[in-house]
């Protein structure tokens, strides 16, 4: 519609939280995050701490088969087909199909989730959270399958296209809120559009 580029291709990436008991989130004080594994972009699971009160507790990482694919069953065929063309994801998959393959057993067991998150905290019990909301990330990959790290600013070569501005794979949540990225993508808009302020 925009006439923007489709590398590098977009794959959706599901994350599971739960949530710690509100009787229980004396165990949880303040953010626990662990070290990051340079292999992935993915944080790790982690303990956070909301404005509300209630403490999240991960997300795990999975393959969502929908763009918008927030639970196991929600499945678009489209968005199936253009998975099964990306060589990069293939590339992804072979080399940690092992990981992936925890990552989708713990989807199914509260107790293996559970049992992560004791290495941080280890009064955890599994009776002391219960599943949470889902989020679905927009991953960009590269053709040797890995998951890039950083901002791909995109704008389309039609009429349309030319007067928007895509940030794409923002590779973080928490990044959204960020005032240093805002920043980067005021520079970005003033750039393109010839805008000063």
């Amino acid at each position: 519609m925009s006439g923007c580029k489709s590398d590098p291709p977009i794959v959706p990436f599901r994350g599971e939280y739960l949530i710690l008991k509100p009787n229980k989130s004396h165990l949880v004080s303040g953010n626990i995050y662990p070290v990051p594994d340079p292999k992935f972009p993915f944080l790790g699971v982690h303990f956070t701490p909301r404005m509300d009160g209630s403490v999240w507790l991960g997300p795990n990482a999975l393959l969502a088969f929908s763009r918008e694919g927030y639970n196991w069953g929600d499945v678009d065929r489209g968005d199936i087909c253009e998975l099964a063309r990306n060589r990069g994801l293939y590339r992804l998959m072979m080399k940690y199909w092992q990981f992936g393959l925890v990552e989708v057993m713990r989807s199914f067991s509260l107790s293996q989730q559970v049992r992560q998150l004791q290495r941080y905290v280890p009064e955890l019990r599994v009776e002391d959270v219960t599943r949470g909301p889902t989020g679905v990330r927009a991953q960009a990959m590269g053709p040797d399958g890995a998951l890039l790290d950083d901002f791909i600013f995109d704008g389309g070569d039609n009429t349309l296209g030319k007067k928007m501005l895509h940030v794409r794979n923002a590779p973080s949540p928490g990044a959204t809120s960020s005032l240093a990225i805002a920043a980067l993508v005021v520079d970005e808009v003033e750039k393109r559009f010839n805008w000063t302020n």
